[in-house]
């Protein structure tokens, strides 16, 4: 650690004593300049590795809704060993899969921290026959691979004498408001934490957790984000942080409409589990992922896609061939995926779409067979040409009813070349001749015919 225990604390006291409303308004510009790269990375590997481990459990929701006893809980680091855990080899495999950034559980709800906090009294290096710091030689590896290094962090810490809540079922510990050194007590150790954190590792992104039980106001929520910018001015923050975030985090499903937040990210397990599990072998197919993943694209957002290593730091064989099933797709069509931005509104095509930057390619990600041709309609740009993204297979077209009175543009056909499709999602690039521009009309009733259909 970079600092001492005095300085830590001292840091977050210094933290903590900023009033709610000092956060000043930050300019657009600013911001939109930070979530650049959030914006372009699309894909985002989320590791979830604790004491639950072990497999037997869910992650600290276990005890919180009484499916164990909280002993019982606690006493599942006995099997946190890690022996088989090797950092690089994790670091690898979240490259080839095409992730450019990783999210990875710091400290869940239950307190259980992977460094060696000298804050907090649970940890990997205290409280594990691991005996040592396993986020150090992670957040090093991905560092050096040049991915983006995300730390998850729960604001709650329910087994901590000092926190308010407890688990399901049981009485509070105390009112904040009527023990209100005893809250700042707690929020002191939660800023000490993320100064060990930042100071150490100087991570790209904060994923918190566990706001709900608290407003703005009680967490010092401008507070906290000030701690983490005197430490990286451009660190990213997600929305979970009561109003103070910077971007959107839909969970456990793709939204249906696009969020109205400019950056969003949903995130998603592969199977139905946020830990590793031994009895959840329902493990979604790599093509469900890719739709996920294309829908995602398609809105603008990014897909936090979840694994879970068991507590030897083994990753299970299963998630392992499907995050290289994503990246042999991902890699690919990576000029489809990175950098691009939201795509046609719906009713424009039956398929998902994408824009470059410039607004002059469209990306059409077909997760069928194609039968007939692909129709495009309210293109009011003009195609230049189409081809298959990975191997550069020219694509036909027609276009019909391509008159130059009528308000309504032609509409296109294309034809798909049957040995030209990946074996999950084909997708194809449609170069125009200018930025895209869209008819969104109603149609129109021809009142006027000159016969001329050009």
């Amino acid at each position: 650690m970079k600092l001492t225990k005095r300085l830590l604390w001292a840091a977050a006291a210094a933290a903590c004593a900023l009033p709610a409303a000092a956060q000043s308004p930050e300019p657009d510009s600013l911001k939109t300049e930070r979530m650049e790269w959030f914006s372009d990375a699309k894909l985002g590997i989320f590791i979830h590795w604790g004491i639950y481990s072990k497999g037997e459990t869910s992650e600290s929701w276990a005890f919180h809704n009484g499916h164990i006893s909280l002993p019982d809980y606690m006493a599942q680091s006995d099997y946190f060993t890690a022996d088989k855990y090797n950092p690089q080899e994790w670091v690898d495999l979240i490259k080839e899969s095409g992730a450019k950034y990783t999210v990875i559980t710091t400290k869940h709800h239950d307190g259980f921290a992977l460094w060696d906090t000298k804050a907090g009294k649970v940890s990997a290096v205290k409280s594990s026959p691991a005996k040592r710091d396993v986020l150090a030689p992670f957040a090093e590896a991905v560092k050096d691979a040049g991915l983006k290094l995300g730390f998850y962090y729960s604001l709650i810490d329910w087994p901590d004498p000092d926190y308010p809540e407890t688990y399901r079922d049981k009485a509070p510990k105390y009112d904040i408001k009527k023990e209100p050194k005893r809250w700042q007590k707690f929020l002191d150790f939660n800023n000490a934490q993320l100064t060990e954190l930042s100071s150490t590792w100087n991570p790209d992104l904060y994923w918190f957790d566990g706001d709900w039980e608290h407003s703005a106001e009680e967490w010092n929520a401008p507070g906290v984000i000030k701690l983490l910018r005197s430490y990286n001015p451009d660190v990213i923050v997600n929305s979970r942080i009561q109003g103070y975030g910077d971007y959107a985090t839909p969970e456990l499903g793709v939204p249906v409409k696009r969020p109205s937040s400019p950056w969003w990210e949903t995130c998603m397990t592969i199977n139905d589990s946020w830990g590793f599990r031994t009895n959840d072998d329902n493990y979604k197919t790599p093509n469900t992922v890719l739709h996920m993943l294309v829908d995602c694209i398609g809105m603008g957002g990014n897909l936090l896609l979840d694994i879970g290593p068991r507590a030897d730091g083994s990753i299970p064989e299963e998630e392992v061939a499907m995050l290289k099933a994503v990246g042999r797709w991902v890699n690919k069509h990576a000029e489809a995926v990175y950098g691009t931005r939201a795509g046609l509104p719906k009713g424009h095509i039956q398929a998902n779409t994408s824009i470059s930057k410039d607004g002059k390619t469209i990306y059409v990600y077909m997760p069928y067979r194609p039968t007939g041709g692909v129709e495009l309609k309210g293109l009011k740009s003009r195609v230049k040409s189409a081809r298959i993204v990975g191997n550069d297979t020219p694509v036909d077209w027609k276009i019909y009813n391509d008159i130059s009175w009528s308000a309504s543009p032609g509409v296109y056909y294309f034809s798909i070349p049957e040995e030209a499709l990946d074996p999950e999602i084909t997708v194809m690039a449609l170069e125009l001749d200018s930025p895209v521009t869209l008819y969104e009309g109603e149609g129109q009733v021809i009142s006027f015919n000159d016969n001329e259909l050009n």
